[in-house]
């Protein structure tokens, strides 16, 4: 049993236990009102206030739990990622054709627009993004990623509903990731690619722990969220860790000018009378 799982299984016997303890409260209220002695109603209620009282308990611990215990948990029990295997180029086959009479040849249309490649399988940072570096620290040489799960909502850290293929409308994309053996105030960097195109990027000095979980934003890439192949790098410093991609289809929400009626301010000609 893992961290979270630990914490969900805890918050259900919390729960249960508040509804016991509220249900025991109830009715020594009610058994309370049938005594005749004074003395042992108010002991009865007193009895019945414990009972109450230590489910409101239950019940405050259950929402702290997941809140705040498990984000505590991490910093003390990181987890261990799985680190992401690396991209290899995968060879396309060729067409073997056959022997056939040769034909007199004729002109080849040529394509006005070429296909962009991907980045390679070992990327690494445009001297652009270098000139922004601001760290001085060295990252730590076992520094690790898990893979990255993309999705549109996040909470406490945790993608929602992680897929590869969205559908627009799109407004904020997430790429989250558990890390370990982060040095603190190291560089880290995050570029956002659109079939090869660098459409985002951030990178600034790492602020987090040293291990839990982690994510990289991205709320309005170049032109949009237009349909295509997208990729997520993570580097630390000048090394990279980890790739993640996904696609969109559906075209980009398109937003239509309002037109303004102008004004013609020139003055206009007067008729010059006729002696």
């Amino acid at each position: 049993m893992d961290i979270r799982a630990g914490i969900i299984a805890a918050v259900v016997l919390c729960l249960i236990g508040a509804y016991i303890a509220f249900r025991s409260g109830i009715k020594i209220i009610l058994a309370s009102r049938t005594l005749n002695f004074y003395s042992l109603r108010r002991m009865r209620a007193a009895d019945a206030l414990r009972a109450i009282g230590f489910g409101i308990i239950l019940l405050l611990i259950a929402y702290w739990l997941p809140s705040y215990g498990q984000p505590l948990a991490y910093q003390y029990f990181p987890p261990s990622p799985t680190p992401s295997l690396v991209p290899s180029a995968t060879v396309s086959p060729t067409i073997t054709l056959s022997p056939t009479i040769t034909s007199i040849p004729t002109l080849t249309d040529t394509p006005l627009v070429t296909d962009t490649p991907l980045p390679t399988s070992t990327p690494s940072l445009p001297l652009a993004i270098l000139a922004l570096f601001q760290s001085q620290i060295t990252p730590l040489p076992e520094v690790s990623f898990s893979s990255i799960e993309f999705s549109t909502v996040m909470v406490n850290f945790q993608a929602i509903n992680p897929q590869t293929v969205f559908e627009n409308p799109i407004k904020r994309m997430y790429g989250v990731f558990s890390y370990n053996n982060m040095a603190p105030g190291a560089q880290w960097t995050a570029l956002w690619y659109r079939d090869g195109e660098l459409v985002h990027q951030e990178t600034k000095p790492w602020d987090g722990a040293t291990g839990g979980y982690g994510y990289a934003d991205c709320l309005e890439p170049k032109n949009g969220w237009l349909p295509g192949r997208y990729q997520l790098i993570i580097f630390v410093g000048e090394e990279w860790e980890v790739i993640g991609d996904f696609s969109v289809r559906g075209g980009a929400p398109t937003f239509t000018p309002t037109l303004f009626p102008t004004v013609d301010l020139s003055t206009p000609e007067l008729d010059t009378p006729t002696p």
